[in-house]
């Protein structure tokens, strides 16, 4: 793609890898055929080729963003789905990422759509906060039918009952069973840890019966890809959780950093990337990067026991964009769930997104609602007794529309080795 960028704006390190990211780009639209959002409505600026000209518009010509920019790049899921399609290696995470950022900074949204916004990036990231809000939320509910589409499906998201917190929610080191093999930190994140705890228990338990030692670090928290995605400065979120991480290197040496939720991990695996330019962080950041493990891809490395219970149920798995697309995870969680004596189904069109994608279905409940069906079909041919997955949207996302049982694979993983049977199982 031709570009025209000055060199004055060229000597902005953002827009000179814009530059880099849309000269890559050879109009082939390849990318349109794995597009959720072009599937959906099959319109050109509803898909990737039509988002990366309306950004390069913005940008070249340093344009305040429109109404109709906002609408289709609002529309689009981040899944990252064009990036394994294109077969030019167009990076169109941080393409998408600038253009959302040009956004927030030049266009006025509606009122409600603001006010909206803003609660969504004051509430998740804070535990607290989030979990003060479901309770209220709850008592909302039956007067959903009231409500604007967007605030009916928060409401309808929320759960109807909060499990107690877990046993990963204060900072605390849980020790190895048995000779301690590695030291690892553990990400608890921020919406999970509210809505289900038990996938950080799980994975605690599970890493430690492996010969971990599991560290949840002080100070660390929120990845801040809820705010990231929409267009809002997350690197105070980055540089926390890069110094309660760096503390826990100087003192006690860290293996991995392990992430459970796919959609954080591939915001921390971007660290390197996004403080590249911040002389006091870029290394500290690389090396935080480079120590981010998917939880199966850190077990698939290290191995798992042998099952201690009978399993042999048909699992139907899931693979989260954020894992797939955004850090080409694909064989480690089959692999380890077969491992494990389940027997793991592809789910059809594996590779088109839910339609969480973290705040997405709040924010375009009906594109969203749309994809859920179409997903929510797709499994239930197969006729699976479990749904498992490697990311809390999905896990919420796909567990509002359908009976079938949906965990977290490390779930799965830890019952088989040792663990209690996962409550949705019960």
């Amino acid at each position: 793609m031709r570009t025209h960028f000055s060199l004055a704006q060229l000597a902005d390190p953002d827009l000179e890898e814009a530059n880099k990211i849309l000269r890559a780009c050879v109009h082939c639209g390849f990318c349109n055929a794995t597009c959720p959002t072009y599937l959906l409505l099959g319109d050109e600026l509803d898909g990737p080729r039509g988002r990366i000209y309306l950004i390069k518009d913005m940008l070249e010509n340093n344009k305040p963003a429109t109404a109709l920019v906002a609408k289709h790049i609002d529309r689009c899921l981040s899944c990252l789905a064009c990036m394994t399609t294109c077969p030019s290696g167009v990076h169109y995470m941080h393409l998408v990422d600038q253009g959302r950022r040009h956004i927030e900074l030049t266009y006025k949204r509606p009122l409600i759509s603001r006010l909206l916004r803003e609660f969504l990036a004051q509430v998740l990231p804070n535990p607290e906060r989030f979990r003060w809000t479901l309770l209220a939320e709850r008592l909302a509910r039956p007067l959903a039918f009231l409500l604007p589409a967007k605030l009916k499906a928060m409401v309808q998201l929320a759960p109807r009952h909060l499990p107690p917190r877990g046993l990963v929610d204060q900072p605390q080191v849980f020790p190895a069973e048995g000779k301690r093999e590695k030291r690892v930190a553990l990400l608890a994140s921020c919406v999970q840890k509210v809505l289900l705890p038990a996938i950080d228990d799980a994975t605690m338990r599970l890493l430690t019966r492996h010969g971990c030692e599991v560290v949840v670090a002080p100070g660390s928290g929120c990845c801040g890809s809820i705010v990231h995605h929409m267009g809002r400065d997350a690197l105070s979120f980055a540089r926390t959780n890069i110094d309660a991480w760096t503390r826990e290197i100087e003192t006690g040496g860290l293996d991995a950093i392990i992430i459970n939720a796919s959609g954080c991990g591939t915001t921390v695996k971007d660290y390197g990337y996004l403080l590249r330019e911040d002389a006091a962080y870029a290394a500290k950041a690389a090396q935080i990067s480079a120590l981010a493990r998917d939880v199966s891809e850190f077990m698939a490395a290290l191995g798992l026991k042998p099952a201690a219970v009978a399993t042999g149920q048909r699992v139907a798995y899931h693979s989260a964009c954020s894992l797939q697309h955004g850090q080409h995870i694909t064989v480690q969680p089959k692999a380890l769930l077969a491992k494990a004596g389940f027997k793991v189904l592809d789910v059809p069109e594996g590779h088109i997104c839910c339609g969480s994608a973290g705040t997405y279905n709040m924010l375009q409940p009906e594109l969203a609602n749309a994809l859920l069906d179409r997903k929510i079909r797709n499994i239930e041919s197969l006729r699976p007794e479990i749904v498992a997955a490697g990311n809390i949207g999905c896990i919420t996302q796909i567990g509002a529309g359908t009976g079938i049982p949906v965990v977290h694979t490390v779930e799965l993983l830890d019952w088989a080795t040792g663990g209690p049977k996962p409550a949705a199982l019960a």
